[in-house]
């Protein structure tokens, strides 16, 4: 019996798979990306950059970048449970977004521990606009805000952006 081959992608299917495959790489639900596709269509510039830049600026997602943590969800995690200071005060939200100058450090000693082993195996690559500045106590700060050029995944925006501006 021969297998069905599927047809060519839809211009839809196409812009749907780029929206999916960047709403799955950051981990954000449809109602949170929307919200950050509003707040990104209100900035001036390009809109897909300013939404990308905008899911870079995401706590957890710095806390991942920074290598404190595995990978992302890991990274949610530690910055649901407490254990993520910024600029000295806890924060407990995942979405909140890092400005220039925040400086991020792990609160609790066993989960400093954690990091430190982290750090030292040297596994992530910190991108230019965040820099680790410290790795007893492991601590991190913004330096600028991110670029288009920051962002690793490979995906077309303006898929993006045509598919959410109709």
């Amino acid at each position: 019996m021969q297998a069905r081959r599927r047809g060519k992608l839809s211009d839809y299917g196409v812009r749907l798979r780029e929206k999916q495959k960047v709403k799955r790489y950051y981990g954000v639900f449809e109602r949170q990306f929307r919200r950050f596709f509003d707040i990104a269509r209100r900035k001036p510039g390009a809109t897909g950059d300013a939404l990308l830049t905008l899911l870079e600026r995401r706590l957890d997602n710095v806390v991942h970048r920074l290598g404190f943590a595995v990978n992302r969800r890991h990274a949610r995690q530690l910055v649901a449970h407490g254990h993520i200071l910024v600029n000295g005060k806890r924060v407990t939200i995942p979405s909140y977004l890092v400005r220039v100058g925040d400086v991020i450090t792990v609160k609790k000693a066993k989960m400093r521990e954690q990091v430190k082993a982290l750090l030292q195996e040297g596994i992530v690559q910190v991108p230019d606009f965040l820099q680790v500045t410290n790795q007893d106590p492991p601590e991190g700060r913004v330096v600028r805000l991110p670029e288009r050029d920051d962002v690793s995944l490979p995906v077309d925006v303006d898929k993006i952006v045509e598919l959410l501006a109709r």
